[in-house]
């Protein structure tokens, strides 16, 4: 606070804006409800080879966490699937799209380390049950590519984002009412991460864990996720208990 005051007094009034913290950001009109994202996600999957072959890749984005070039990297070798109770993942690698002209063997990917972390290190994400279902029938039906990864293209290559941000702008006109498909509300797949990161924020997972499970740090984290670190709808509860007891 002294700090800023002095800075007051070099900087001209009509800067003193630059020195406070900038606000929250504020995820679009809300985040996916749980029963929305598993709609969405059956929707994907109901859109013929290509649907089947991204189902556990939206199931990826959602109840792991995980972005798409981390999900285009995974390889059989990196799940643990029990046939019950939870799984895990140990993610070590991504493959963000690029233009072909911008490597050096004409590919449309990169082969990088994982976000904010050395070249080598991993990250374990546990994942539930329910996507371990979905990546156990996804290696039952589609196998894996020839390197062993999971989550490919029909053709066998890497996911591109053309192909699945086509197939879920379909699954959004299926799953959602046609007020909601109208909105800003999960205009992308990656509305699937924010919506599962936000979905363990709201069953008290600590923050800690949350952003080792999301490869991401805690400044991103109370940025992006503010409103319900907060805890908006508890603190309405608690005053409106109050209110109700008051007015009785």
């Amino acid at each position: 606070m002294q700090l800023v005051c002095c800075l007051n007094d070099f900087i001209p009034a009509e800067q003193h804006h630059l020195l406070e913290r900038p606000p929250p950001v504020t995820l679009g009109r809300g985040h996916l409800r749980d029963q929305q994202a598993k709609e969405l996600i059956e929707a994907v999957r109901a859109q013929g080879s290509r649907g089947e072959h991204l189902e556990a890749f939206s199931g990826c984005i959602y109840y792991a966490g995980m972005r798409p070039s981390e999900i285009a990297a995974l390889k059989r070798t990196d799940c643990v699937l029990p046939e019950e109770s939870w799984g895990e993942l140990i993610l070590e690698e991504s493959r963000p799209e690029v233009g072909a002209g911008w490597t050096d063997d004409g590919t449309s990917y990169e082969q990088r380390g994982l976000k904010r972390r050395a070249r080598r290190a991993t990250r374990s994400a546990p994942i539930p049950p329910i996507l371990v279902g979905l990546l156990r029938t996804h290696l039952n039906t589609q196998g894996t590519a020839p390197d062993g990864r999971l989550l490919r293209a029909v053709g066998g290559g890497r996911v591109r984002s053309t192909e699945y941000c086509e197939v879920w702008a379909k699954a959004r006109t299926k799953a959602l009412s046609t007020e909601e498909a109208n909105t800003p509300l999960d205009e992308v797949p990656y509305s699937l991460r924010h919506a599962g990161i936000s979905l363990w924020l709201k069953a008290g997972v600590d923050p800690v864990e949350v952003t080792r499970r999301a490869g991401h740090s805690l400044a991103v984290l109370y940025r992006f996720y503010a409103k319900i670190l907060r805890g908006q709808s508890g603190s309405n509860s608690l005053i409106d208990a109050v209110l109700n007891e008051a007015a009785g």
